[in-house]
C-alpha cells in the first residue's frame, strides 16, 4: 500500500477498493485526478492519467525520493515502477521490461521520456565518460525519433505514429552500456494523405519553429550523425515534398509528366539522373517468363499510385535508416561476459493503444491486433507472476477465472483461417481480386466465429454496409472495419524500378537505404511478404522478447478530448478502462489476496497498533510479531502466512489497521516530540555545561599564559638600560584588557620613578617644567624645545646678554628686596605688540609673585607690574613662532613675542615659559591653566 497519502486522495491502489465494480473504479480514478494525483497502482501496474499540464513531480528531489525505495513506499509514480524494474534487473541479474500502452494522447511518449530520464539519473554516479556518452545518445534518440515518427493529429499534438521498443543494456555494475531500438508499423500513409485538421510528420515543419529544428540538429550531432548524413536526411525530406508537386496528364495512349522542374530538382537532391526518375514514374520494367525484359507504360492512375508509393517508401526507408544508424552507434560491441560480467537488459515499449475511429481501416486492424497480442501476454504474465509468488511463499494456488482472448487472436492470425491469412491469400491470387471479393471470402470462412460478423451475416444490423464493413468483437469492444484499401495497403506494392533508381544514387547514404535495389529485374522472383505478415512476424517476435523478461506495466488514460487539465470525461475514460482491461486486472489481483507485504515492512508500519510489538517486540521472529498483530485485531481468518510475506484477503482488514494507525500517530508524535525535546534540552544543557567548563579552564589557561609571558618578558627589566621601556608587551586575552592597561600604567610609573631617581636635585625644576609643558602641548605644537637645557632667567645670563646682564641683576635684587618674591620663574627679552599693531622691545620678568614689564634701554626700569595670580590663561600658536598672549583679569591681555636669543637663534622659549608657569601653578594648586592654541 502506497504511503504518505491521506484518504482524501482516494485509494492509491485499486486493489484496495471496497468492491471491484466499474462505478467504484471510475469514482476513485476521477477523485485522484481532481486532486492532482495522476498515478494509481493496480498491484505493480501503474495507471497514469494525462494531466495536460506541467507538474512539479519530476525534479531531482523526486528522483532522490524514489531512488532505491520499494514500490509501495512512496505515493504511486512512474519513478517507482522504473526503480523497481532497475532494482529487479540489478539484484536478480534478470532482464526486465516496462510496457507503456494507451490510446493516442494518453501520455505514452512523455511517460517513456520520464522513465528514460530517471534511469539515466540513477545510474553511473561516478560520471564516467563512456557511460555518460551512452546515456546522452539514448536520451537524444527520443528527440530525433519524435521529429521523424510523430505528428499532430486531431487527438494529440505529439502523437507517435509508430511503435517503439528500446532495449537498454547494463553491465554488472548496473550502468548503461548500450541499447537497441525496434520500430513497428510506421504510419507512412500520412506522407501522402491525412485527415482534415491533422498534419504530416513533424520533420516536414521544423523550419519555422527554429528552436525545435535546432534541438533535432543538436540531437543528431550528439548521437553521432555526420554532416553529410544530416544533409542527406533533409535532402530526402525535400525530395518527398517535391514529389507532391509532380502531376501527370494523358498524351494519347501514353502518360507524361506536366513540367520537369520538380523532377530536375529531385534528381539534384537524390544524386540521380532526371531521365531515370521520369522513366521510373512513367514505366514499369517487367521480366517475362522467358527471361525477356519489357517496359510497360503506366496508366494515369498507376502513375499517381506509383508516385505516392515512392513517396511513402522514401520516408519509410529514411525512418528505418535513422533507427538503424542510431542502433549502430549505441549497440554493445565486443562484449565478453567472461571479462565484463553478465549483460542485463531493461526494455521500454511505447506502442499505440487500442484504436476505434469512425472509419477504421487496415492500420487500425494491425494496431488492434497488436493490442490483442499484448493483452494476451499481459494476462498470462500477470497470472504467471501471481502463481510464481504464491509458489515462492508456499501459499496454495487457486484457479482464477478470466476472459482469455486467445479466441480473438486466433481469429486474426490463425494460419489458413485467420483474417491475415485470408488477406494474404487474396493478395497472392492471380487476377483482379478486389476488397469486396476478399470480404466475401472472410464471410464464408468466418461465418461461424462468435467474434466476427458483417452486414451479410447479420442483415438487420444497419450500422454496417453491404460489401464494405466487417466487425470484430475485440476484448476492448466491437470495432467495425472498412475493407476499402485493405488489399492495396497489405500488398504495399513498390515497383522495383524505384528501388534500383535509389540504389544507383551517387549519394552513399541513399544507396545504403535501398540495399534490395542491387538485384536486377531478372533476379527478382520471390514475392515479398505482405505488410500484415511482416507486422505479424514482428509482433510475434516482440511478444516472445517480452515474454522472457520480468514485465512492469504503465497503462495510460486520456481524460478528455479537449486537452483540458480539469475536465474528466467519464464515458471516455470508462471506455479506455474497459479496453485496457484494468478492471479485469484488479479482479485477477483480488481473486486471491488483495494485499501482500514482507513481514518486516508490515511490522514496521503497524507495530504501534499492538501492545506486544510496540515499540519493539521480543518474539522469536518478525513473523511471530506480525501474527500477534493479526490475532489482536481478529483478522486470523482473513490472512495467510507465506515464507517472507503476509497475505491479506480483504481490504477492510487493512483499512481497519490504517484507521487505528492514523488515530495513534498524533499521540505517538506528541509523545516522541516530548521525549525528543527533553533529550534535546538535556543534550543542550550538557553541552552548555561542558562549554562553560571548557571556557573557564581556557580563560584560566589564557590568564596564566599571559602572566607567564609578561613575567618572562620583564624578568630582567631592572638591569636593562631603558628599564623595559621598549619591551613589547604580550597581547592580553579579552578578560585581562583592563588589568593589562593598569599593569602598563604601573610599569610606566615605575619606569618614571627609576629615571627620576637618577636626576640631580638641581635639575628637578627643569624636569618638572618640561613635564608640565609636555602635558599641555603634546600633539598641539610641533616644536617647544624639550631637547635643550632650560635656563629660565635668560636676562641675568652673561652669555646671552653680556652687556646688560649686570644691570638686570642689580635691578632684580632691588625688586626682590622691595617686593619680597622668592625666585625668578622666567625672564627674557621680547617685543610687545599693542592693539594698534605697534611693537616695542621690552623685558619680561616672571617671579613667583609678580609679572614685570621692563624697559631694557633704561637699565630695565619697571614699566608695569601685576600679580602673578591675576593671570587667567595663556594662549600660544601651533606653529614655531614665539607669540604668547597673557590673559589677565585686572587689565587688557598682553601680547608678546619672545626673543630666541643671540647665540641660538632657533631656540623655542614659548614651551619653556608655558612649562614653568604650568608647573608653578600646578604645585600651588591655585590656578587652572587654559591652554588655547590658535
Amino acid at each position: 500500500m502506497a504511503e504518505l497519502e491521506g484518504l482524501e486522495f482516494g485509494k492509491s491502489d485499486f486493489v484496495l477498493l471496497d468492491e471491484v465494480t466499474m462505478e467504484q473504479f471510475m469514482e476513485n480514478l476521477k477523485l485522484r485526478f481532481g486532486k492532482g494525483r495522476i498515478y494509481t497502482y493496480i498491484g505493480e501496474v501503474v495507471v497514469s492519467v494525462n494531466p495536460y499540464r506541467q507538474m512539479d513531480i519530476y525534479g531531482k528531489d523526486s528522483i532522490e525520493a524514489y531512488r532505491g525505495r520499494e514500490l509501495h513506499e512512496n505515493p504511486p509514480h512512474l519513478y517507482a515502477v522504473s526503480d523497481a524494474a532497475y532494482k529487479d534487473m540489478k539484484r536478480r541479474a534478470k532482464d526486465t521490461c516496462i510496457v507503456i500502452s494507451g490510446e493516442s494522447g494518453a501520455g505514452k511518449t512523455e511517460a517513456s521520456k520520464y522513465i528514460m530520464q530517471y534511469i539515466a539519473a540513477i545510474t553511473d554516479p561516478s560520471q564516467r565518460t563512456e557511460v555518460e556518452s551512452v546515456k546522452n545518445v539514448l536520451l537524444k534518440s527520443n528527440c530525433v525519433l519524435e521529429a521523424f515518427g510523430n505528428a499532430k493529429t486531431n487527438r494529440n499534438d505529439n502523437s507517435s505514429r509508430f511503435g517503439k521498443y528500446m532495449d537498454i543494456n547494463f553491465n554488472f555494475n548496473g550502468d548503461p552500456t548500450g541499447g537497441h531500438i525496434n520500430n513497428y508499423l510506421l504510419e507512412k500513409s500520412r506522407v501522402v494523405q491525412h485527415h482534415q485538421g491533422e498534419r504530416n510528420f513533424h520533420s516536414f515543419y521544423q523550419v519555422n519553429p527554429k528552436h525545435e529544428h535546432q534541438s533535432v540538429m543538436s540531437a543528431l550531432e550528439v548521437i553521432g550523425f555526420s554532416t553529410e548524413e544530416i544533409n542527406s536526411v533533409y535532402q530526402v525530406l525535400a525530395s518527398i515534398l517535391l514529389l507532391g508537386n509532380i502531376e501527370f496528364e494523358r498524351n494519347g495512349e501514353s502518360v507524361q509528366i506536366i513540367g520537369l522542374e520538380a523532377v530536375t530538382h529531385i534528381a539534384e537532391l537524390t544524386a540521380t539522373d532526371p531521365e531515370s526518375i521520369c522513366k521510373s514514374l512513367l514505366y514499369r520494367t517487367v521480366a517475362t517468363g522467358g527471361g525477356d525484359v519489357i517496359k510497360k507504360g503506366h496508366t494515369k492512375e498507376d502513375a499517381w499510385f506509383g508516385r505516392d508509393a515512392f513517396a511513402k517508401a522514401l520516408y519509410e526507408r529514411l525512418f528505418g535508416w535513422i533507427v538503424s544508424r542510431i542502433n549502430s552507434i549505441i549497440e554493445v560491441k565486443d562484449y565478453n561476459p567472461l571479462l565484463h560480467g553478465k549483460n542485463t537488459v531493461i526494455g521500454v515499449l511505447d506502442i499505440y493503444g487500442f484504436e476505434i475511429f469512425d472509419n477504421n481501416s487496415f492500420e487500425q486492424f494491425c494496431i488492434n491486433y497488436c493490442n490483442e497480442k499484448l493483452q494476451q501476454l499481459f494476462i498470462e504474465l500477470i497470472l504467471l507472476q501471481e502463481q510464481r509468488e504464491y509458489q515462492r511463499e508456499g501459499i496454495t494456488w487457486q484457479h482464477i477465472d478470466y476472459f482469455n482472448n486467445n479466441i480473438i487472436v486466433d481469429l486474426m492470425e490463425q494460419p489458413h483461417k485467420g483474417i491475415i491469412s485470408i488477406l494474404d491469400e487474396a493478395c497472392l491470387t492471380v487476377g483482379r481480386v478486389t476488397d469486396t471479393v476478399c470480404l466475401e471470402s472472410m464471410n464464408t470462412k468466418l461465418s461461424q466465429h462468435p467474434h466476427y460478423t458483417s452486414r451479410k451475416l447479420n442483415p438487420t444490423d444497419k450500422s454496417m454496409d453491404f460489401q464494405k464493413h466487417f466487425r470484430v468483437r475485440h476484448y476492448a469492444g466491437d470495432v467495425t472495419y472498412s475493407v476499402e484499401g485493405f488489399l492495396d495497403k497489405n500488398k504495399d506494392l513498390l515497383f522495383q524500378d524505384f528501388k534500383r533508381l535509389m540504389y544507383n544514387s551517387a549519394n552513399p547514404v541513399l544507396k545504403d537505404m535501398w540495399p534490395d535495389g542491387k538485384l536486377s529485374i531478372t533476379e527478382v522472383t520471390k514475392r515479398p511478404l505482405t505488410a500484415a505478415s511482416l507486422f505479424k512476424n514482428s509482433i510475434v517476435a516482440l511478444v516472445d522478447k517480452l515474454g522472457c523478461k520480468e514485465p512492469y506495466y504503465v497503462r495510460c488514460i486520456k481524460p478528455n478530448e479537449m486537452k483540458s487539465s480539469v475536465l474528466f470525461d467519464d464515458a471516455r475514460c470508462q471506455h479506455q478502462v474497459a479496453y485496457l482491461g484494468l478492471l479485469e486486472n484488479v479482479m485477477v489481483r483480488r481473486a486471491g489476496f488483495a494485499y501482500r507485504q514482507p513481514y518486516a515492512r508490515f511490522l514496521q508500519r503497524y507495530k504501534m497498533t499492538c501492545e506486544y510489538t510496540w515499540p519493539n517486540h521480543l518474539m522469536a521472529s518478525d513473523r511471530d510479531a506480525v501474527e500477534a498483530i493479526v490475532n489482536q485485531h481478529g483478522f486470523q481468518d482473513d490472512v495467510a502466512y507465506g515464507l517472507t510475506k503476509l497475505f491479506v484477503r480483504a481490504p477492510q482488514c487493512l483499512f481497519t489497521l490504517e484507521q487505528e494507525r492514523a488515530d495513534l500517530i498524533p499521540i505517538l508524535v506528541l509523545f516522541l516530540q516530548k521525549v525528543w525535546r527533553g533529550a534535546l534540552a538535556r543534550r543542550r544543557c550538557r553541552r552548555m555545561r561542558a562549554a562553560f567548563a571548557i571556557m573557564g579552564f581556557y580563560k584560566l589557561y589564557k590568564v596564566k599564559s599571559h602572566f607567564w609571558a609578561v613575567a618572562a618578558s620583564f624578568a630582567n627589566v631592572r638591569t636593562m638600560a631603558d628599564y623595559g621601556r621598549n619591551v613589547e608587551w604580550p597581547r592580553p586575552p579579552a578578560v585581562l584588557f583592563r588589568f593589562h592597561h593598569i599593569t602598563k600604567t604601573l610599569h610606566r610609573r615605575w619606569w618614571a620613578r627609576q629615571v627620576v631617581k637618577n636626576i640631580p636635585p638641581s635639575d628637578m625644576l627643569e624636569v618638572r617644567a618640561k613635564v608640565a609643558a609636555l602635558t599641555v602641548l603634546i600633539g598641539k605644537r610641533k616644536d617647544w624645545g624639550p631637547s635643550r637645557a632650560w635656563e629660565r632667567d635668560y636676562l641675568s645670563n652673561v652669555r646671552d646678554y653680556p652687556e646688560s646682564s649686570s644691570s638686570f641683576i642689580r635691578m632684580s635684587k632691588d625688586l626682590k628686596n622691595k617686593d619680597e618674591y622668592s625666585q625668578v620663574l622666567f625672564s627674557c627679552l621680547c617685543r610687545k605688540v599693542n592693539r594698534f599693531n605697534k611693537s616695542t622691545d621690552r623685558g619680561l620678568l616672571v617671579t613667583d609673585k609678580y609679572v614685570y614689564k621692563l624697559e631694557p634701554k633704561k637699565q630695565y626700569k619697571v614699566l608695569k607690574r601685576f600679580p602673578l595670580d591675576s593671570i587667567t590663561g595663556i594662549s600660544v600658536t601651533a606653529g614655531t613662532d614665539q607669540m604668547v598672549a597673557l590673559h589677565v583679569s585686572s587689565q587688557d591681555d598682553i601680547l608678546l613675542h619672545l626673543h630666541r636669543g643671540e647665540l641660538f637663534p632657533d631656540q623655542d622659549r614659548v614651551g619653556e615659559l608655558l612649562g614653568v608657569m604650568v608647573d608653578h601653578f600646578t604645585r600651588l594648586s591655585v590656578l587652572v591653566v587654559s591652554h588655547q592654541l590658535h
